[in-house]
């Protein structure tokens, strides 16, 4: 078969992984106008496997990592080739080898035709009972058989909303607070939180890039100056990343931009020397997942840290995504660029209306660290107490206990995680955990309001202004040590107790002795969060 006859082949096969069904109670309300236009992502596959374990330990440089594990350019030359007999276009700008990414772009008439499969338009509510609009397929996608050894991921033909924000503000009401002064006494700033955890203090990030993934809202300026400037501290110096035409959009103090100024204020608080780089993106499956292998193959910024504080139950992902996912994390991985990842607000069952016990993802990669919630007790500015973050029934609980997809890593393998529900799951979450009670929260400045935060989306950005430790270092026995162990408290179905357990991980940090375990003085002007190499 000549290189330009597979286009028009009447062989075809469904991608493997890419079944996607409707979220329960869902309303088919129409099709979609055949004349939409409609942007989707293709994932390819790289041109040699990346195995982290033959690295040892390496990080490779951003040379090396293209020419071995981007994308073959013949495959993407395929893909262009059955984009032109389709009658869609070739995004080159926003197309990348190394991110193995193939943006196309076309009406919804040609999408259907070429993936062989139905858009509707549907109905259907969020967890939290908003309603939402979103444009939706069913069944698995149909390529060209001569595609599927070479296609990963197809996303962006269904947009729902994919994930949410595990940010909680204080509310009296919600949360039962009989004294609503009390509880706000109770809180902290984000640089007290890292003295109350013994962060270094003469380490400043200088040098360093956080950067931190967002899905919604944004920042203003004004607040950040008025902030740092009542902590006695400089604004951070913030650089904003659009990606899929998502941009820093600020509007709603109760809505994602309270997520957006939780992570720059936490982040940077406890960095204050570091950049910090926002990727806008938007909340799809497809925006996600660009923005992440945007972020770890940025050779303008440079993050060495990518923090992230948005998901969902895994039983809301395809396994194509999820997949690609984590092959985007083992990437981050083989570059030296730790990712943490809030494990979610709702407890065992994540929220998912079963009740069964579930996990969120990504903080389920068994690629990423974990950050699960406790709740603080102190006493004249010192930690006299810490216990797994349980709000319920009013308000949330920490994320936490074992994948049903992601089987369990060696880094794992003596710690007693509980039996999967799945016989190919078995990673247990989170690895650590840090506050997150709102009741003990973080003072924070949004759209001109002063509040009090809380939620796990609060411990990725503490962890990744710490230090952003590889997963196999963190399960040492040295690292064990620089632990403060919880052993109090449950998140619903698992209960804390001496070493990991699947509400707080390993626990939350000594910063100055996880400095010490990686050769970083406190004396250092390196950054504290400097990653190590995670692979």
């Amino acid at each position: 078969m000549s290189p330009n006859n597979f286009i028009t082949s009447s062989s075809r096969v469904p991608l493997s992984h890419s079944e996607r069904s409707l979220p329960v109670g869902a309303r088919m309300m129409g099709s979609v106008d055949p004349g939409e236009f409609v942007r989707v992502s293709v994932i390819l596959k790289r041109m040699q496997t990346l195995d982290l374990k033959q690295l040892g330990g390496r990080s490779l440089s951003n040379e090396d990592f293209a020419k071995r594990h981007g994308a073959d350019p013949a495959a993407a030359n395929m893909v262009r080739q059955f984009a032109a007999a389709h009658d869609l276009t070739v995004d080159e700008s926003a197309s990348s080898l190394v991110r193995r990414t193939v943006a196309l772009r076309g009406t919804a008439a040609a999408m259907q035709k070429a993936f062989a499969v139905e858009l509707k338009q549907y109905e259907s509510q969020d967890r939290d009972g908003r309603t939402y609009h979103f444009r939706g397929r069913q069944g698995a996608l149909v390529i060209p058989v001569e595609l599927a050894n070479i296609v990963e991921a197809v996303l962006g033909l269904d947009n729902r909303p994919q994930a949410s924000a595990h940010f909680r503000k204080l509310n009296a009401a919600r949360n039962g607070v009989a004294d609503p002064q009390r509880a706000t006494d109770q809180s902290h700033t984000p640089a007290q939180v890292a003295q109350l955890y013994n962060f270094p203090s003469d380490a400043t990030g200088a040098g360093q890039t956080i950067a931190i993934l967002e899905l919604g809202g944004g920042y203003q300026m004004s607040d950040l100056q008025q902030y740092f400037s009542n902590q006695g501290m400089n604004p951070p110096n913030i650089v904003a990343v659009s990606v899929d035409g998502a941009t820093s959009s600020p509007g709603d103090p109760n809505g994602p931009d309270g997520e957006v100024t939780l992570d720059i204020e936490v982040a940077a608080s406890v960095a204050p020397g570091a950049t910090i780089a926002m990727y806008f993106a938007p909340n799809t499956d497809q925006g996600f997942l660009d923005a992440i292998t945007t972020a770890i193959h940025d050779t303008t910024n440079n993050p060495s840290v990518l923090s992230i504080s948005w998901g969902s139950a895994e039983s809301d992902w395809t396994q194509q995504a999820m997949q690609g996912f984590d092959q985007a994390f083992q990437s981050a991985a083989a570059l030296g660029i730790t990712v943490t990842v809030a494990s979610g607000d709702n407890g065992s069952s994540d929220g998912v209306s079963d009740k069964a016990n579930h996990v969120d993802f990504p903080a389920s990669s068994p690629h990423v660290l974990a950050c699960g919630g406790t709740s603080l007790a102190t006493n004249n500015g010192s930690l006299t107490g810490e216990t797994v973050w349980n709000d319920m029934p009013q308000g949330g609980a920490t994320g936490g206990g074992v994948s049903n997809v992601f089987a369990l890593p060696d880094y794992q393998l003596n710690c007693n995680v509980p039996p999967p529900s799945n016989t190919g799951g078995g990673r247990g979450i989170p690895d650590v955990s840090g506050d997150a009670d709102p009741q003990r929260g973080y003072r924070i400045q949004v759209d001109g309001q002063s509040g009090v935060f809380g939620g796990t989306s609060a411990v990725a950005p503490l962890w990744a202004g710490l230090i952003a430790l590889m997963n196999p270092k963190l399960y040492s026995n040295q690292v064990n040590q620089a632990m403060r162990d919880i052993t109090s408290g449950n998140n619903g179905a698992f209960s804390a107790g001496p070493g990991w357990d699947a509400c707080t991980g390993l626990g939350s940090p000594n910063g100055v002795q996880l400095a010490a375990l990686l050769n970083q003085p406190s004396s250092s002007t390196q950054s504290a969060q400097k990653a190590v190499n995670p692979a």
